[in-house]
């Protein structure tokens, strides 16, 4: 399960922020999570709920997870298509010379504190 590892890198940023800032807490810490990001969004909040209670100022966090689509890029004909439906080839003229554009990045969009 990486998804532990990357909460607590997750926690760990917000933490960082909240010391910096010199806030009192975090009350809502917004996730953009890719599709194809490898996150299992419930296992993600499972986790998140055990490591806020280790911290210092997340403890009565609340996690907003936002699931960003996946698109891939066509180099031959130059389209942009969903990755989950289609894969690597793409739908409007058959090829495989294409790349993931979105969809696989976890960034933290936005933290809420008092």
């Amino acid at each position: 399960m990486h998804e532990l590892g990357i909460v607590l890198q997750v926690v760990e940023q917000a933490e960082d922020v909240a010391k910096q800032n010199q806030v009192q807490k975090v009350l809502r810490l917004t996730l953009e999570v890719g599709e194809v990001s490898g996150i299992v969004p419930n296992l993600f909040e499972d986790c998140f709920e055990w490591a806020k209670k280790r911290t210092e100022h997340l403890k009565e966090c609340t996690l907003n997870m936002v699931i960003l689509e996946a698109l891939t890029y066509c180099e031959d004909c130059g389209e942009t298509y969903r990755t989950v439906e289609f894969a690597k080839k793409c739908p409007h003229c058959g090829s495989y010379k294409t790349y993931l554009v979105t969809g696989n990045e976890i960034n933290i969009k936005d933290i809420e504190v008092v």
